[in-house]
């Protein structure tokens, strides 16, 4: 991780890598298996999903933050915001992103961005309304440990096989059924790229989950050691989470599909379901933070 101060994770490292190996795997099992079943239709699906993702890699950011709201900022409107930024981006020695605010009470923030060059770092009036100064430059901390690391264009690629697992779901049963529904070996085609592709977007959900939540403990972590507080940003996660409870069930239930790009998510899953979750439970990330401060000497 070049050009920055943000500490170093080879553990995040090193799971984007294997995450990237596997899913490139799977990627080969489903392309082998249109290559065999579906004979010249595969030639049209494949050239539909790279279009599909090169838009994804190359829009997914903008779409995101018009999906969440965001927009930009200048420093005269928003100038505490701006100059939380410019403090962290030359604590890390790292390029200034565009500032976004969105008007939304969920308090939260994330970061979007293919690169550093083209990152956006943005905070909701929810999150600016709540958190004292040295909270929010923790989870503007946290948020720009995301750019630096540029785990953001890993999970925009890693959850791409997922759609492509979908829509090639979606092509056979439309494809193959709709004109070969008499052909019983048609029909064997079909069932088994469906299980192929169901199987496929199985696993690279589990996968990118897994190192979603991993990566949300590096930010953490980054974040803690950059700014040299790690109770400040145990205490934003703590009022941004209990916040949560707060917010109408309605105003959470739309936020809920970007809960991969926010600090915290807006619902929280238990049990079984903590497996899809996007980040890890309050608790581990508070206990992380917690010894980071007693390796630091920090209260």
């Amino acid at each position: 991780m070049a050009h920055t101060r943000f500490a170093p994770d080879r553990g995040l490292t090193s799971r984007m890598v294997l995450t990237m190996f596997l899913l490139g795997l799977l990627y080969v099992v489903v392309v082998g298996a249109l290559v065999v079943l579906l004979k010249g239709a595969w030639v049209v699906v494949l050239l539909l999903t790279g279009a599909m993702f090169v838009g994804q890699f190359w829009f997914s950011d903008r779409i995101a933050a018009f999906s969440m709201g965001a927009r930009e900022v200048t420093p005269q409107e928003a100038p505490e915001l701006h100059g939380a930024v410019d403090r962290l981006c030359a604590l890390a020695d790292m390029p200034k992103p565009r500032v976004a605010v969105a008007q939304s009470d969920v308090p939260n923030a994330f970061a979007t961005g293919r690169n550093r060059k083209n990152s956006m770092v943005c905070a909701t009036t929810g999150l600016l309304r709540r958190l004292e100064p040295a909270e929010l430059e923790g989870v503007l901390a946290h948020e720009l440990s995301h750019v630096a690391h540029r785990d953001v264009v890993v999970m925009t690629i890693a959850s791409f096989l997922g759609v492509l697992a979908g829509l090639i779901t979606r092509a056979a049963l439309w494809g193959g059924i709709g004109r070969n529904n008499r052909d019983s070996n048609a029909a064997v085609a079909v069932l088994v790229v469906t299980v192929v592709s169901a199987v496929v977007y199985a696993v690279s959900f589990l996968l990118t989950r897994l190192l979603s939540r991993y990566r949300e403990l590096s930010a953490d972590r980054a974040a803690a050691i950059l700014t040299g507080r790690p109770s400040s940003l145990a205490s934003a996660l703590t009022k941004v989470s209990g916040q949560m409870a707060r917010i109408p069930t309605r105003d959470l239930r739309q936020a809920e599909p970007f809960n991969a790009f926010y600090f915290a998510p807006a619902l929280t899953k238990e049990g079984f379901g903590t497996l899809m979750s996007t980040h890890p439970s309050l608790e581990k990330r508070l206990d992380q933070l917690g010894r980071l401060s007693a390796q630091l000497g920090r209260p």
